[in-house]
């Protein structure tokens, strides 16, 4: 009988062989068993030994490192689930759902403080920016060096925002957060309404988004393609409001057009270059113009002068690249800052009879925070071209909720900030549309309320001590589009250092976080006594208003007049 040939062996074969019969010492098994296991150690070890540091340096009150806050949030479900009044299933789920969204949170806030994420995530960044091209959840890597941010891309790509499906998935919101407002239209139609009343008109101005003006910086499909692309809902959007009387300014088109004559928004930020702001702001007066009777002043004398800034966009820095190797160069753009008479930066008139509410659009080139220069942002050129005086507040990060709290809080102190106004001007950037939270916003004048609360005369400074009652919640450094914040702080129990004098108690806004940097401030605690030099929030607020920043969860200490803090001996 002849032999039966072998049967031909396949590569995969012949690796499942090899490797079933991989041969190791045992010494190289213990080798490398303790190395896997020292590797898996020593990233908890390291952030053990580096919060114990940091407790003992006084930069955190508990000696337990933040790995062990998650233990809290187990009773904290449990809770939860037994107050929940649904049936043993829905409480269940209702339980979960809180421990859910602490594990997020929990999450979360590891990564911002991890030692060994810290030290290897800029430089795994690096790699994958400089040489894939890939960015980070919240940065897209366009062409030609441009940057996007993630919510400008899914403002045009997410289905319309005026969708009742994408209402109700906004409306929903996350487990454990408080439900917001998703349509506009509700807040825009009341706010006009409170507006008319007092013969005031509203423009709304929604500040076109990058992408908006330059799709073909971020993908080929538009090369060459006319037209501004929009969300579906836009249009719907721009009628409704019109319908209602209410003037809608969309500057989209001309600043397409203008693109032929030199570039309109900044390559690695998020905001419009010099030359685009001074465009719209000559559109906006012309707009203002057409529209409102406006009665004459005399022509205020502010002039144009000429300044180069250098910096390096919003949108790179929240790649958090190493020092010393940035992928994206630093931009020099040419502003005009606008100047008085006599010289002096250009400043809001609480008088003047235009009002802006606006955020950061019209923030950049304006706020020296920013980085991008002062006194040459959207107000003062619109002050520029109409020559008149112009009223103004401004926040960054929320144009949609943040300068109508402000407005609100004013007029329920007393303090009527729309006395003698004909025009208010709405602009915030046209992604709150289909993210921002559109609540409403009472405007009714109050009175001023009797002086309970301790603030300093105005120009004069005070040191104090007070234990701290209430804090409103502060950024993560790096997680946020801005690198400056504010904070706001209940302080009771005042007494003045220098003649031990009880005050009562004071609200204080306070530095947080300055170039991306938490602020000793930021370090506070419920129950703690600390020393402060305060002064009037009025003395400072045209400089420091327009920064982002976050308020106290006890609504009624909105009311009260708030004081400027430094910390003392920090």
């Amino acid at each position: 009988m002849a032999p039966q040939p072998k049967p031909l062996m396949t590569r995969e074969h012949i690796a499942r062989i090899e490797v079933g019969h991989t041969r190791m010492t045992r010494p190289m098994a213990w080798a490398l068993t303790l190395a896997m296991l020292a590797t898996i150690a020593a990233v908890p070890l390291l952030q053990h030994v580096d919060h114990f540091r940091a407790y003992r340096a006084g930069l955190r009150d508990s000696v337990w490192p933040q790995a062990y806050d998650i233990f809290k949030a187990v009773p904290v479900a449990i809770s939860a689930g037994l107050e929940s009044k649904r049936s043993l299933p829905g409480r269940i789920l209702d339980g979960n759902n809180v421990l859910r969204e602490a594990i997020h949170d929990y999450t979360a806030t590891l990564e911002g403080v991890s030692v060994a994420a810290g030290a290897v995530r800029p430089y795994t960044q690096y790699v994958l920016t400089a040489w894939l091209g890939v960015g980070t959840d919240e940065v897209y890597i366009g062409r030609d060096g441009w940057l996007f941010y993630r919510p400008t891309i899914e403002y045009l790509t997410d289905p319309g925002f005026l969708e009742p499906r994408q209402l109700a998935h906004r409306a929903a919101g996350r487990p454990g957060e408080p439900a917001i407002q998703p349509d506009p239209r509700p807040a825009i139609f009341e706010f006009n309404r409170q507006l008319a009343e007092r013969g005031i008109r509203l423009i709304v101005f929604p500040a076109p988004a990058k992408p908006m003006i330059y799709p073909e910086k971020f993908t080929a499909t538009f090369d060459g393609r006319p037209g501004v692309p929009q969300n579906p809902s836009f249009d719907r959007f721009k009628r409704e409001l019109e319908g209602e009387g209410i003037l809608v300014f969309d500057p989209s088109e001309a600043l397409a057009a203008a693109k032929t004559s030199g570039p309109r928004y900044l390559a690695t930020d998020t905001h419009w270059r010099p030359e685009a702001v001074e465009q719209v702001a000559q559109r906006l007066g012309d707009f203002i113009e057409q529209n409102v009777r406006l009665p004459p002043v005399p022509p205020a004398g502010y002039r144009s002068e000429t300044l180069d800034v250098t910096n390096l966009g919003d949108v790179a820095r929240m790649l958090r690249l190493p020092p010393g190797l940035e992928v994206f160069p630093a931009e020099t753009v040419t502003a005009h800052p606008i100047v008085t008479r006599r010289g002096q930066w250009w400043r809001p008139r609480r008088s003047a009879d235009v009002l802006i509410l606006g955020d950061s659009f019209a923030n950049v080139f304006s706020l020296r925070p920013m980085n991008w220069g002062e006194s040459a942002g959207l107000v003062e050129q619109l002050s520029y071209r109409l020559q008149r005086p112009l009223d103004a507040i401004l926040r960054n990060g929320s144009g949609a909720w943040g300068p109508r709290e402000t407005l609100s809080h004013e007029l329920a102190r007393g303090d009527d900030r729309l006395a003698g106004k004909r025009v208010v001007v709405w602009e915030f950037a046209v992604r709150e549309l289909s993210e921002g939270d559109w609540r409403f916003a009472d405007m009714t004048l109050g009175e001023r309320p009797a002086r309970e609360f301790f603030v300093p005369v105005p120009g004069s400074e005070v040191i104090v001590t007070g234990e701290i009652r209430g804090l409103s919640e502060i950024p993560r450094p790096g997680m946020a589009p801005y690198r400056y914040h504010i904070m706001a702080i209940h302080l009771t129990d005042v007494r003045t250092v220098r003649d031990d004098k009880p005050a009562g108690d004071a609200v204080v806004y306070i530095w947080s976080m300055q170039a991306n940097v938490l602020t000793a401030a930021a370090r506070f605690r419920v129950g703690q006594t600390v020393t402060l030099r305060l002064k009037p929030w009025s003395d400072v607020s045209q400089m420091y208003e327009a920064i982002n920043r976050s308020e106290l969860e006890d609504e009624t200490l909105h009311l009260e007049e708030p004081c400027w803090g430094e910390v003392v001996n920090p």
